[in-house]
């Protein structure tokens, strides 16, 4: 007996819309009314999160002490440095939906050029970063210490 595979299965209309995780902001962040702030994550993808780590990657060709390419078995030898921080800030710089911290306005009042200095200078005080950091992580699936926030909770937050 054959069995049709049927490839609708893997056809998930979830995966051509982003997904937003809201989070508590660290508690240092109030609304005008005094209010605990909400921050807003996107779920990167794989495949942008590959992307982003690609771009602080660069290949060169491996020399010795005196400047001279390195071979060995007839083959030219390269070495890849990465810049895990700057990918690891662009990548939280890209999830932030709320607050966006690409936004020139934002960057303008923190004297930043790159999107990779945001995430430091915006969460700078102690525990500020650390926190939204490791709900960055849980949104990609690194880390699952955090759970989403649920719409009922954040009802009954504001009316208290």
């Amino acid at each position: 007996m054959s069995k049709i595979k049927d490839l609708r299965i893997f056809m998930r209309e979830d995966a051509k819309t982003d997904e937003i995780i809201t989070v508590p902001a660290p508690g240092s962040f109030k609304d005008a009314d005094g209010k605990p702030v909400m921050l807003e994550f996107r779920v990167l993808s794989l495949a942008e999160r590959e992307s982003i780590r690609k771009n602080y990657t660069k290949r060169s060709i491996a020399t010795n002490a005196k400047g001279k390419p390195i071979i060995e078995n007839g083959e030219v030898v390269f070495k890849t440095e990465s810049d895990n921080l700057k990918s690891s800030m662009h990548m939280l710089a890209e999830a932030l939906v709320y607050p966006d911290l690409k936004d020139p306005e934002l960057m303008k009042f923190y004297d930043c050029h790159d999107v990779t200095e945001m995430p430091m200078k915006v969460f700078f005080k102690s525990g500020e970063f650390e926190a939204v950091n490791k709900a960055f992580l849980a949104t990609i699936g690194i880390s699952d210490d955090i759970e989403p926030a649920d719409s009922d909770d954040i009802i009954a937050d504001v009316k208290n």
